[in-house]
């Protein structure tokens, strides 16, 4: 795999190779988006929406789509301009059949090789996250999950999450890697200092050298790319 995409604000690799910490968002980052999951959980955001303000399903996801854009996740929307309680809607959404989703021997066998602490950083609930990691067959390689509940409900790419989340695990962000799916989540966590990650949710882009001048790498493959990190890790 051809890891060209680097950025040059710094020596990407020997940030990975000095990695102490490495934070994995969870949805289409930890399993493909071909894994159906996401899917679910958005219809079910905007069943969600539509009964709640007594809508149809189209006006359900219109709203459910604008309150994305504003405020970063539908939740944030729905408890800034209505009041809405965020736990009955994480428990409503993430209730969704995990069948589709098999185990990862590869993932696992490569994550247990990379060297440093692993942790789950989500605009997700834990609870979700803890069922995806088991049904993975992952889950003891991971230390923590920090999802939404403890950034006080305010989502990625909000700075204050990344400095809370810094703090609470006593993180060295210069010895920290960041992987995310969504690319702009990952500018708060360059900002402070990280390697970062990006994992393109469909076909691997060509940016502008200026162009998200804040993505130190570029990946189509997770496993693969883990397992070349170990691997020089243990140069």
């Amino acid at each position: 795999m051809n890891d060209s995409d680097k950025s040059p604000r710094r020596e990407a690799a020997a940030g990975l190779r000095e990695a102490a910490a490495w934070l994995f968002d969870l949805d289409n980052t930890l399993y493909p988006p071909s894994n159906n999951v996401f899917r679910q959980i958005e219809k079910r955001m905007t069943e969600y929406v539509a009964t709640y303000l007594g809508v149809d399903l189209e006006e359900a996801f219109a709203v459910q789509k604008r309150y994305f854009r504003e405020f970063g996740t539908t939740m944030r929307g729905m408890m800034s301009r209505h009041g809405m309680d965020p736990a009955p809607f994480l428990e409503f959404v993430h209730t969704i059949d995990l069948g589709d989703m098999a185990p990862s021997p590869s993932l696992d066998a490569a994550l247990g090789r990379l060297p440093g602490r692993k942790l789950i950083f989500t605009n997700a609930s834990a609870a979700h996250a803890g069922r995806v990691m088991e049904r993975l067959g992952v889950s003891h390689h991971f230390d923590d999950v920090f999802d939404i509940a403890d950034a006080e409900y305010a989502p990625k790419p909000e700075p204050s999450v990344y400095s809370k989340l810094v703090e609470r695990h006593r993180l060295d962000p210069a010895r920290t890697v960041m992987i995310e799916d969504m690319v702009h989540n990952l500018e708060p966590a360059a900002a402070l200092g990280m390697t970062t990650v990006w994992l393109p949710p469909g076909p691997r882009p060509e940016p502008h050298e200026s162009e998200f001048s804040y993505v130190d790498h570029v990946i189509d493959d997770l496993v693969g790319w883990l397992e070349e990190v170990a691997a020089g890790a243990g140069d």
